[in-house]
């Protein structure tokens, strides 16, 4: 059987944990969960990775901002402000969280927004670092992060490719393991907006590097089709509960989601197989039943030499193929034969 590409899946927490470590590592819990497909009887590999988003309130927006007040059902806090503070973990939190990923086998994937965020790598060494889209014009913070010499991915869900080279320029001044994932920072993203297309277009322009998938329509489909057309990398926000108090709740794939879609990731990549045109051995006994081989159009006599007029095709096709019958033709048969009776070899002479 040919080895399936594996394609690396990123479950975003994000805010979904809603301030609270217990939540954060249950939704831990649901990315490591085996995934089968009952269908082809194959246990299948779960997502690869999680990702928590790391924020430093005193670099995050300005002090009108932060004391705008905050009516929505979703808000934690009176202002803007305290909300985001009720959401934002410490880094002893990501911490906890990153060990309890690791415990059950888990990449840990750190999306961090301003260079104060840095002061976790003190604690621990995440398998990757993640440039939000918004951030991917801010040069200061992907020169912090080059530094670390960790891999980065970076999403263009806001970027050309100007800003896109800009951001690479500075990076690759330290390393080039880095990763570039389409992104549309639209939510939910329209479907008139997705424009899949960008991928082969990021893998033609873009070869030296990984290219991904940073996903945020509804539904599970984008991400396979993603795959099928070369995306190394996919990244989808998940949930515990699509119908908890948050924002990105609703827009997240709860449990059921996280298990198709996953599932329906690992099984694309079979489909891929290899750049070829061959007979699949699962194919050869349909292959034998189904197709034609030339037999009889009447009955004929022991001793009755063949002509065109004599055959034509009928299933199964374990017989002679019309591309042969100049091997049936002019040939005189050693037996008799009724009409619609395949010719096999032993009834020639």
């Amino acid at each position: 059987m040919n080895t399936p590409q594996h394609t690396y899946i990123i479950g975003e927490i994000g805010q979904n944990h809603n301030g609270s470590v217990d939540i954060a590592k249950l939704i831990v819990d649901l990315v490591a969960r085996p995934v089968r497909d009952e269908a082809s009887d194959l246990d299948l590999l779960p997502m690869d990775a999680v990702k928590l988003t790391k924020r430093d309130l005193k670099e995050e927006l300005a002090a009108e901002q932060m004391r705008r007040p905050y009516n929505s059902p979703h808000s934690f806090g009176r202002t803007y402000g305290e909300h985001r503070a009720f959401l934002e973990l410490s880094d002893e939190d990501h911490l906890e969280v990153y060990r309890h990923a690791k415990k059950l086998g888990l990449d840990f994937v750190e999306t961090l927004c301003s260079p104060g965020c840095m002061s976790l790598l003190k604690l621990f060494t995440p398998d990757r670092l993640k440039v939000a889209s918004r951030d991917l014009t801010n040069l200061p913070l992907l020169e912090a992060m080059a530094e670390t010499r960790i891999p980065i991915i970076l999403s263009t869900g806001m970027a050309g490719k100007k800003e896109l080279d800009e951001a690479l320029e500075v990076i690759t001044r330290y390393h080039s393991d880095i990763a570039i994932l389409h992104c549309v920072s639209q939510y939910p993203t329209f479907p008139d907006n997705l424009n899949l297309r960008t991928i082969p277009y990021l893998l033609k322009n873009y070869p030296e590097y990984t290219i991904g998938f940073s996903d945020h329509t509804i539904g599970i489909a984008a991400p396979a089709v993603a795959v099928g057309m070369g995306a190394k990398i996919i990244e989808k926000h998940i949930t515990i509960d699509r119908h908890m108090k948050g924002t990105d709740q609703k827009g997240s794939l709860g449990p059921d989601g996280v298990n198709r879609m996953v599932r329906d990731i690992r099984v694309a990549e079979r489909w891929m197989g290899r750049e070829d045109l061959y007979i699949d051995p699962a194919v050869a006994s349909a292959k034998v039943k189904l197709e034609r081989s030339i037999a009889t159009r009447h009955a004929l006599p022991e001793g009755h030499v063949l002509t065109k007029d004599d055959i034509h095709l009928l299933s199964p096709g374990d017989g002679f193929r019309w591309s042969r019958k100049y091997e049936v033709i002019g040939r005189r048969l050693a037996k008799p034969l009724e009409a619609d009776e395949i010719i096999y070899p032993d009834a020639l002479s």
